[in-house]
């Protein structure tokens, strides 16, 4: 059975084309009131980041790693603070933070299980990847449509 934590690097290879849109397509809203492509890569880097230096360095056997932060919060403070950038900066930043995610969660010990904060369910680094797998499968759908118009 293939690893979820290698099932975050397709992810990698759909954002990297981004690059060769015109950029005007990765900032207009994917659908009215919702988010721009950029906004939605901005999103995942984010959480990446978060979880790369949060959250991965506190797996370890029996560990009960903090609960995620207030996902509306911490969405808009992500975008707040990354403004600044171009759409193609962000391409480059998500990449290399999910190369580093990665990297990191498949240094973790994999007999690991940890819990999430007040929860009971044990997760492996393999589990807690498996989480943003499904948030990748959430959010490709959204830019595929929107660049296929």
């Amino acid at each position: 059975m293939e690893l979820s934590i290698n099932n975050l690097e397709p992810m990698i290879a759909e954002v990297k084309q981004l690059d060769t849109y015109v950029e005007s397509l990765l900032t207009g809203p994917i659908a009215e009131g919702k988010w721009s492509i950029r906004e939605i890569i901005a999103h995942l880097y984010n959480w990446d980041l978060f979880n790369a230096n949060e959250m991965v360095p506190l797996m370890e056997d029996g560990a009960s790693l903090p609960e995620f932060p207030d996902h509306d919060s911490h969405n808009r403070e992500g975008l707040a603070r990354l403004e600044d950038k171009s759409v193609y900066d962000l391409v480059d930043l998500f990449v290399e933070t999910r190369i580093l995610l990665m990297n990191r969660l498949e240094a973790v010990d994999p007999s690991a299980r940890f819990t999430i904060g007040k929860g009971k369910r044990k997760f492996s680094a393999d589990s807690f990847a498996k989480i943003f797998v499904h948030h990748d499968e959430e959010h490709l759908p959204q830019i595929r449509e929107k660049l296929s118009q």
